[in-house]
């Protein structure tokens, strides 16, 4: 358990724990006291916790992906590649940038006037949510979201086919059928997750909303941030 992918899995284990602790507590207050409101500053701190922990997630899958792109295309030269010092420093690349990018969206939705209604229609204060409530033009928000999306989650995606691809040539050129099922087992659980992270992110953020009501968006929003996490330790504890 002291090798690369267990430490990186462990700080996804963090995230997905972080995730549940961010939303599923101020759910459950909702459905058993709807009455009871969430607070301004409450809400923003919600929001910027549940982006970060988004944006760690990604960058970390990603991460991920590539230290099994070196077990598999090179292995022996795995553990010089992946140091524990490399290991460290793309956690913290991703912990940082994740924290970043989620204050420099605050920054653009802390400038904006909120008039009323003072009501969210979500399980918990989720940023295209909150956006709804300003009173003010909100374009620039959606662009930076779009653009953010589109650099942060399908730039990440692409990045992450590419090393699968690799790892697909190199598995095919095997030869022994052990050797196939023993890198194929290795990626799996990996490749479940990825799908489950990033379709549910592009379905969420990046799809057209006339095609998603707006209580399917809210159901997206809870596989998105709530089975997802849940799902990711039973897909690799199974695996183990």
């Amino acid at each position: 358990f002291h090798s690369p992918m267990y430490f990186l899995l462990s700080h996804l284990a963090t995230v997905d724990m972080a995730y549940a602790c961010n939303t599923v507590p101020q759910m459950l207050v909702n459905l058993l006291n709807p009455a009871k409101p969430i607070s301004f500053a409450g809400c923003m701190t919600q929001t910027y916790l549940f982006l970060t922990f988004a944006l760690t997630e990604c960058l970390l899958l990603l991460m991920m992906s590539y230290d099994r792109y070196v077990a598999i295309c090179h292995p022996l030269r795995y553990s010089v590649i992946m140091s524990w010092s490399v290991c460290i420093s793309l956690v913290v690349t991703s912990w940082a940038c994740g924290s970043l990018l989620a204050l420099a969206q605050m920054v653009l939705v802390l400038r904006l006037p909120f008039c009323g209604p003072h009501e969210i229609n979500h399980f918990f204060c989720e940023l295209l949510s909150v956006l709804k409530l300003a009173c003010a033009d909100t374009w620039l928000n959606q662009i930076i979201i779009f653009v953010a999306c589109t650099f942060i989650v399908e730039g990440p995606l692409c990045l992450v086919l590419v090393s699968y691809t690799r790892i697909l040539v190199a598995i095919l050129r095997i030869q022994s059928g052990d050797g196939r099922r023993k890198a194929f087992s290795t990626c799996s659980s990996h490749l479940c997750v990825v799908g489950l992270f990033f379709g549910s992110a592009i379905v969420t953020y990046m799809a057209p909303k006339s095609r998603h009501p707006e209580e399917q968006q809210k159901i997206l929003f809870l596989f998105y941030s709530f089975f997802n996490p849940m799902l990711n330790p039973i897909i690799y504890s199974l695996r183990n």
